[in-house]
């Protein structure tokens, strides 16, 4: 179909705040727990949301596919509604194209209320212990467990063996429920069907398997509508909860356990999304990112409960509190049909049997799509070859940036990529900027460029200092460091105490610098305190150019435990004219927050990608067999630590994709780069962990020693990954920034 015929996000957002405010009126929070062991009251809910118009959803997927569904069953877990839903939409989605009369007529009655329908995947649920129906002269018998609100429905619906769809009476004589708690809640039923009459409806294999993917997407719905109620409750509780005298919130522990969990539900959020983006596009890989999506979700989803309880405290497993409900509803969705470990499953088959399949590429758009071709095309011309054999055989100390690589592709205009038109730029978009970082990153290409510089530069340098510097940063001929880091003042930017004082028609700046990793580029873009006694003190800040042949600049580089290089810079009297100061005296907070403001956004992405390129080294390593020794990729341990990474790795990618739209809209909220920030960088830590753990002490070899694993790729990744963890902000620094910009925690 028409992709433009789908709704589009102002319409669901009108729908979920719709449902929220519908359910908010007529499934209240207060009663909510005793209406959910009441079949009377679950049905009578589901009435009222037929009305809504809820029931028809994956029928015509331009009135409503797999997302809007997605939207409804997060607002029922939210509100903690059992009303059957799930059931309703997976009849739609198997149903709606079938022309058997059976079907027609069933789902007529669904759409205005007077049948309800209870789901069971029987045989072909992952979980053994779901039961089976079998058919026999058009009688189902058999028993099927966790069939959920079967005794609020008028219709069973049950997969059959073979490739068929049984509709079943509830009612009718065979038929009889079971109810069971499960968690100690109840909604669950056993179903026992003893030649009960039954009428079959054929539909493919296909089609069964999908059904069951959809199925698995829209409970993780529910399950993430759930963990984000309680967790916000939890965020609202320790603002007010008081402690030792202040709010909970205030401790870091209660910050950091609280980022952790919106970063984590963020990636839930978003993955789940684009899982459903892609299956109503039609998109071939869908099933892929749905698998991903459900991987990352069930585990995620339960480690985000159980904080929200530790939050909460005792008052959070009293039964009267909202909490308990949602922590249940947690668990039973995210274990249920096969649950994370059936997804990872899937994944490892799909990244590793018959040949294997790499991570599938994202869909940039026309544009971005068009550039990561064409750079690529550039890359096999221009970084190939001799040329590139040459440069891998360096260290990777000689490795870190190569200058005649950042000439060659200054005259390509991409290192302006994202910069304005009249600043010499090409004013691409941000997913534009993102598939040119990623064909980088899998051409193993140099470091370019000085953006986070360039960025300050447009924004607040002077029209002569913007004509100076940014032409020969376009060019790849200059790079600037970073004057940042000092002794006392590392994440605490505000402590430094680098000192520039205003001299006749210049600045003499005193003080040093410490890790410096740029320290060999041509300029240093230094921040110095111009205003030793300023309330608060980042208000005394200033930022300066300093070209590092000025006199009076001491340079001791140090080696890096990743065997790239950085430096202690002293500066003792160094001069530099007034004009190198970079926007107002004291104004440098704001430069240097500013520049960092849509770079943030990106640093996270940048991470990402490189773990996906490693990642694909692992990959094909592990598929790769050596003699008669099975490769890696049949050992399941193996296999599930692939398929954890890799839905791990979508993660990553998605929050990459969200900061380049919000950057797109001309929004950069800080919180949002940290989350990218800190969930890529951890993740290449564990990437790093794993694929030393995969592989073994070959791979602990470095580079240039013989028998090592691609010239000792992957433990120079773990030694590296320290870095993006620490730097531009530690983890720990970035948590508290998402807990009180993102969460609104109190300082």
């Amino acid at each position: 179909m028409d992709h433009s015929q789908l709704p589009s996000e102002e319409i669901r957002g009108m729908l979920r705040e719709s449902l929220r405010g519908f359910l908010e009126g007529n499934w209240k929070a207060d009663v909510a727990a005793e209406q959910s062991s009441s079949p009377e009251a679950i049905s009578a809910i589901w009435t009222k949301l037929v009305g809504q118009g809820v029931a028809s959803l994956g029928c015509d997927f331009s009135e409503g596919g797999l997302r809007e569904i997605l939207v409804v069953m997060a607002e029922l877990g939210r509100a903690a509604c059992p009303a059957p839903m799930w059931s309703a939409a997976l009849a739609n989605l198997c149903l709606s194209s079938s022309r058997a009369e059976a079907a027609i007529d069933f789902l007529q009655k669904l759409h205005v209320g007077s049948a309800r329908a209870a789901f069971s995947f029987g045989a072909r649920d992952p979980d053994p212990n779901a039961g089976v129906v079998q058919i026999a002269d058009g009688k189902a018998s058999g028993r099927l467990r966790f069939v959920e609100v079967a005794g609020s429905c008028t219709h069973l619906l049950a997969v059959v063996e073979g490739t068929g769809f049984a509709i079943i009476e509830l009612g009718a004589a065979g038929v009889s429920l079971e109810p069971t708690r499960a968690m100690g809640a109840s909604g669950l039923y056993e179903v026992r069907l003893d030649a009960a009459p039954a009428t079959v409806i054929e539909v493919t294999r296909t089609l069964c398997d999908d059904l069951l993917l959809e199925g698995k997407l829209a409970l993780i719905a529910r399950a993430y509508g759930a963990a984000r109620r309680a967790f916000e409750l939890a965020v609202d509780y320790a603002k007010e909860r008081q402690q030792f005298g202040q709010a909970i919130g205030k401790f870091q522990a209660i910050q950091h356990k609280l980022a952790n969990g919106l970063i984590a539900l963020e990636g839930v959020r978003l993955t789940l999304d684009h899982a459903a983006h892609l299956h109503d596009r039609g998109d071939r890989n869908w099933r892929y990112f749905s698998d991903a999506a459900v991987a990352f979700a069930s585990d995620a989803l339960r480690r985000v409960s159980l904080e929200t309880q530790h939050t909460f405290g005792a008052i959070g497993y009293a039964e009267e509190h909202e909490a308990p409900r949602h922590f249940k509803r947690v668990h039973l969705d995210t274990i249920a049909l096969g649950g994370a470990a059936d997804a990872r499953r899937r994944i490892a088959s799909f990244l590793l049997d018959n040949g294997g399949s790499g991570l599938p590429q994202y869909d940039l758009g026309s544009a971005g799509n068009e550039l990561r071709e064409q750079a690529q095309r550039w890359l096999e011309e221009n970084w190939s070859g001799e040329r590139k054999a040459a440069f891998d055989a360096k260290p990777f100390s000689k490795r870190e940036f190569d200058a005649e690589f950042a000439w060659d592709i200054g005259k390509t205009g991409w290192i302006g990529l994202g910069w304005p038109k009249q600043f010499g730029g090409q004013a691409r978009s941000p997913q534009e900027q993102l598939g040119f970082m990623e064909t980088m990153e899998r051409g193993e290409a140099p470091r370019i460029g000085a953006s986070i510089q360039a960025n300050a530069l447009i924004m607040f340098g002077t029209p002569d200092q913007q004509r100076e510097y940014l032409p020969e940063i376009l060019r790849g001929e200059a790079m600037h460091g970073m004057g940042y880091s000092e002794p006392q003042a590392g994440s605490d930017l505000a402590a430094l105490r680098t000192s520039a004082v205003r001299d006749g028609d210049g600045w003499i700046i005193n003080g040093q610098k410490i890790w410096t990793t740029t320290w060999w580029g041509k300029y240093m873009f230094l921040a110095a305190r111009t205003d030793p006694k300023a309330k608060p003190p980042h208000a005394g800040i200033s930022m300066f150019i300093v070209p590092m042949e000025t006199p009076g600049i001491t340079i001791q580089p140090a080696a890096t435990m990743y065997d790239g290089s950085f430096a202690n810079i002293f500066y003792d009297n160094v001069r530099i004219p007034s004009e190198n100061l970079v926007g107002e005296v004291n104004g440098g907070w704001k430069v240097l927050t500013g520049a960092l403001a849509f770079e943030r956004g990106l640093v996270g992405g940048g991470i990402v990608l490189k773990v996906a390129h490693a990642f694909e080294q692992l990959r094909r390593r592990i598929m790769a067999r050596e003699g008669d020794v099975p490769p890696l990729s049949d050992d399941p341990i193996t296999r599930d630590k692939i398929a954890t990474l890799a839905c791990e790795i979508e993660v990553g990618r998605q929050l990459m994709m969200h900061c380049a739209e919000l950057a797109a809209e001309g929004i950069t909220p800080p919180e949002y780069g940290a989350i990218s920030k800190v969930f890529s960088g951890e993740l290449m830590e564990r990437f790093g962990e794993a694929a030393l753990g995969i592989l073994g002490m070959r791979a602990a070899l470095s580079e240039q020693m013989p028998g090592s694993i691609d010239n000792g790729r992957f433990e120079q990744n773990l030694r590296h990954s320290l870095m993006w963890v620490i730097s531009i902000g530690t983890n720990e620094i970035q948590r508290s920034l998402i807990a009180q910009r993102g969460l609104g925690l109190p300082r």
